[in-house]
Formats: C-alpha cells, sequence, structure tokens
C-alpha cells in the first residue's frame, strides 16, 4: 500500500524536542477539516470530536524527534553539539543533517576528531560523541555564526522513501506514527458521522524524556481513559531478543502493551476489540515503565487508565527507522474499531 500523503507530510516536517512548531502546524492544519482543535501554552496539540461535554477518549502520539543542539562554535568554525533522546556516535557519524536556524535550514555534515596513531597491537577505539562535531562548510567562528546560534538544534536530513513489501525508511517515524495514528482515528470517527467523545492529542517533549507534553496535555483534556501509541524495537532482525518482552516483528500487526504500569481492564478490551476485527496483534510484557508517554499519562491527576499500543520499528533512533505500512494501518483500524465498540464514559474506572 502507498504511504498516506498525511504520513509523508509528518516525516517531512522538522520538530525535534522542544522546537514541534513544523509538525505540530502540519497536524493542526489537517485537524482544523473535521475536529475542534486547540493547542497549549507547550505546543501539544489536541483535535476532538463527539460530545464535547462528555470525558473523551484520548489517543496519544508524540509528535517530537530526537535531534542535536549546537553548544559551542570553535575558531575553524566547527560547532559542537549535544543530543535530544539517545543517540550512539557509530550512528551520528558520516551523517547529514539540517540545522534549524533562524534563517532557515543550515546543512552539515557530521565529522569526526582525528585519532591519535595507534600503538603496536592497539584496537581501534569506539566512536563516542565527543569525538564528533558539525561542519557547515564555514571558514571561520565568525561565517560559522552568521548561518547558525548556540541552541539551535539539528535533525537527520533523511526524507521518507519507500522500500519492496510496503516497508517505509525515515528518520522520525518515532514518533511521527503516533500522531499520524491519533489524527486519522478522529478523521475516520468523524468521517462515519455520529462519533463518540474521542480527541487525538499530538504531544510535545517525549523524546527529551520528561514527558512534559502529556503531563500536560492530558491534565488539561481530563480524558476518561488514554491509549497512547507508540513504537517497539522489532524482533525480527540480527541479535532480536523476544525473550526479552515479546515478539515484536514487521507486518504482524499492533504490539499491545501488558502489564504494569498499564489498565488491564483496558488492555483485555484492546485484545477483544483486535480478536473481533480480526486484526492479528502482538504483545508487548511491561514490568514497572514503558518508556513512553503512558509513564506520565495514567499519572495524571487522579488516575487515567491508560493502553498502549505500538508498531515494530527497525532501526529505532536511526536516520533509516524503518516500518511496515501495514502496520501503521491495522493499528487506525483498531483505534477505530475500539472507539466505535467501547464509548469512552463506558470505561471510566
Amino acid at each position: 500500500m502507498p504511504a498516506p500523503e498525511l504520513f509523508l507530510d509528518l516525516l517531512r516536517a522538522r520538530g525535534p524536542s522542544g522546537h514541534e512548531d513544523e509538525p505540530a502546524r502540519v497536524w493542526r492544519d489537517a485537524a482544523s477539516a473535521f475536529a475542534d482543535v486547540s493547542t497549549d501554552n507547550l505546543g501539544s496539540s489536541v483535535a476532538r470530536v463527539g460530545d464535547r461535554d462528555a470525558k473523551p477518549l484520548a489517543i496519544v502520539g508524540h509528535i517530537d524527534e530526537i535531534g542535536l543542539a549546537i553548544t559551542h562554535v570553535d575558531e575553524h568554525g566547527l560547532a559542537s553539539f549535544a543530543t535530544i533522546g539517545g543517540q550512539i556516535g557509530e550512528v551520528l557519524l558520516g551523517q547529514r543533517v539540517q540545522i534549524l536556524s533562524r534563517n532557515g535550514p543550515v546543512p552539515a555534515v557530521i565529522g569526526k576528531k582525528l585519532p591519535a596513531p595507534l600503538g603496536r597491537g592497539e584496537e581501534p577505539k569506539r566512536t563516542t560523541l565527543d569525538d564528533l562535531y558539525l561542519d557547515l562548510g564555514a571558514k571561520s567562528r565568525d561565517e560559522a555564526l552568521e548561518l547558525v546560534r548556540p541552541g539551535d538544534t539539528a535533525v537527520y536530513a533523511a526524507d521518507p522513501f519507500e522500500l519492496a513489501g510496503g516497508r517505509l525508511a525515515s528518520r522520525a517515524i518515532d514518533n511521527r506514527f503516533g500522531a499520524y495514528v491519533a489524527l486519522e482515528v478522529v478523521r475516520r470517527l468523524a468521517e462515519a458521522g455520529d462519533p463518540p467523545p474521542v480527541a487525538g492529542v499530538a504531544v510535545v517533549g517525549e523524546e527529551a524524556g520528561d514527558y512534559s507534553g502529556a503531563r500536560t496535555a492530558l491534565y488539561a483534556l481530563r480524558p476518561a481513559v488514554a491509549v497512547v501509541v507508540d513504537v517497539t524495537p522489532a524482533t525480527d532482525v540480527p541479535g532480536g531478543d523476544p525473550r526479552q518482552g515479546g515478539e515484536a516483528e514487521l507486518g504482524k500487526g499492533p504490539v499491545i502493551g501488558r502489564g504494569l504500569p498499564l489498565n488491564s481492564r483496558l488492555v483485555d478490551l484492546l485484545f477483544e476489540t483486535a480478536e473481533q476485527e480480526e486484526i492479528a496483534a502482538a504483545t508487548e510484557v511491561v514490568t514497572g515503565t514503558t518508556n513512553t508517554d503512558a509513564d506520565a499519562v495514567h499519572l495524571s491527576r487522579a488516575g487515567v487508565p491508560t493502553g498502549l499500543v505500538s508498531i515494530a520499528l527497525r532501526y529505532v533512533h536511526m536516520p533509516i527507522e524503518l516500518a511496515d505500512l501495514a502496520d501503521v494501518e491495522a493499528c487506525v483500524r483498531l483505534l477505530v474499531a475500539f472507539a466505535r465498540r467501547h464509548a469512552a464514559a463506558t470505561l471510566d474506572a
């Protein structure tokens, strides 16, 4: 199946944590055609349909992505950087990036400082983040600072491209996928008519690690229940180990989280819905934290019954994250059916 155009538009938009304006604008522009749209002081966005007086079912996906932040520019015009979100030196080395400056995107490449000569019998050392820098092509510090400033952020220059077998590679699938699904579920419910009270939520700040967008957006929204939509590392690659948390294979449908802190009744209803709709679904076992926005959502106010639905993703936090488009569609179908079968009010614990 071809990639949905809105999904591609979200993937092309650049928005590392703290700088999500571009993808959030794409999301809200699309949502305004069929939903009541709002945004909050941090930049999270909400698209609501159905009875506004009822507590909604919230479908939550974060819209930020990993990135870099310039920390210093030296006399040669080379820029040091810090990472936004978990990344490793071996992946960053040699990548092309776009720096998001006040005057628009600035291209750069990631270089590595020259290593000291190896002694007899010594092995080359692993590339670390401290070995790397950004090269804008500038000839001096002053020339570089005409283009960028410390604090400017950057993302991989890696637009989406489709592969064989209905699969898609791109930066930022983690988690424009979740933001796309949240909005697409709302769209399909709205266009079918008489939608239940549902809110699609595109939250900011997840990759920064404090779940700030989810904390504030869900506090204001007061949902009856919530389903967080994210990604989980695929196990169908060399070194993948399903014994650690369950199987997560591309093309095998949504991966439904089960275990603390997720609500067991809500999890059962998600699995029941998948079975009723003949949607294949796998299980991800969770034992305390999910490392997603669900860790903040379930603690909102006096607590929100929360579920987690993910897709298997290869090469997480790399410029070539790889997903199966059939899994994206299956996730949308599951949550549309879930919303129709189980009105949010009936799930309010």
